[in-house]
């Protein structure tokens, strides 16, 4: 990977193909989004940039706290140092909520956003997950930290480990082992600053660019109800169910996730800005 010096740190990042740029923000899977590069309806007529946030693979690792907003900078900053003045963006997960927050404070710099299934711990369902991912906190302070993820991507996924972990390996080679050198910034840095990211209506109804809000069929409740948020909170969201997927939707179906947001980005060509 390339790798950029923004905000006094270094991120890794990757670009292929050519046309309109669509900035990818991972969640806490560093190359959580391999799998779409692979599929032609996003890597024949795009522009994919991808990267690891701070924290995240070889990016910088600075002291906690690092809140979403400041991830939000960085991903403004990395559009910058590419010569970029806006871009399609899309985030899954703890990267949706930086795409999100990205389109609130740099709205000019975000001229469609992608969802996939945001993690908001702020409604109903919130607290309960959070309840059943106390045991990985338990696990990583004793220093299992393969047992920590395991136990936490059960809990964000639904998926019993064997599932998830067999999904991951056949989709992202070696992510798994990524996963665990990266359990310090998950649990230490990550983890803690989506527990406090505040994502009011206020602040969701200033986001005026168009949004797709991306649903796996088979996911949590607590992901049902972020969409209906999104839903009840943005002007222009358009809804997206991919059948039979859950938290990890474009990983276990990567190619209806990248149809429907292919599709979505033909809606809102970039012509004029």
């Amino acid at each position: 990977m390339k790798r950029a010096q923004v905000n006094d740190i270094e991120l890794e990042y990757d670009v292929m193909g050519s046309g309109e740029p669509v900035l990818l923000i991972s969640p806490v899977l560093a190359d959580g989004f391999l799998p779409l590069l692979e599929e032609p309806a996003l890597a024949d007529r795009y522009q994919l940039i991808r990267y690891h946030k701070r924290g995240w693979g070889g990016s910088t690792h600075t002291t906690p706290p690092v809140s979403v907003g400041t991830h939000a900078t960085d991903a403004a900053a990395l559009l910058e140092h590419l010569g970029l003045p806006s871009a399609h963006v899309v985030g899954h997960s703890t990267g949706a909520a930086v795409a999100a927050q990205l389109a609130v404070d740099r709205p000019g710099t975000v001229h469609s956003l992608v969802l996939l299934e945001p993690l908001m711990f702020s409604v109903p369902s919130g607290k309960a997950v959070l309840q059943q991912a106390v045991p990985a906190f338990e696990a990583y302070g004793t220093g299992d930290h393969e047992a920590a993820w395991a136990m936490f991507l059960s809990a964000a996924t639904g998926l019993d480990w064997a599932t998830c972990r067999s999904v991951l390996e056949e989709r992202i080679p070696g992510s798994v082992a990524q996963a665990v050198k990266d359990a310090d910034t998950l649990f230490g840095v990550e983890l803690p600053a989506i527990t406090q990211w505040a994502f009011r209506p206020e602040q969701a109804a200033d986001i005026r660019c168009p949004v797709m809000s991306v649903l796996g069929t088979d996911t949590l409740p607590l992901f049902v109800e972020v969409a209906a948020f999104l839903r009840s909170s943005i002007a222009q969201v358009e809804d997206c169910d991919i059948d039979g997927v859950g938290h990890l939707l474009h990983i276990q179906r990567p190619q209806p996730v990248a149809d429907a947001m292919a599709a979505f980005l033909q809606r809102h060509v970039m012509t004029g800005d």
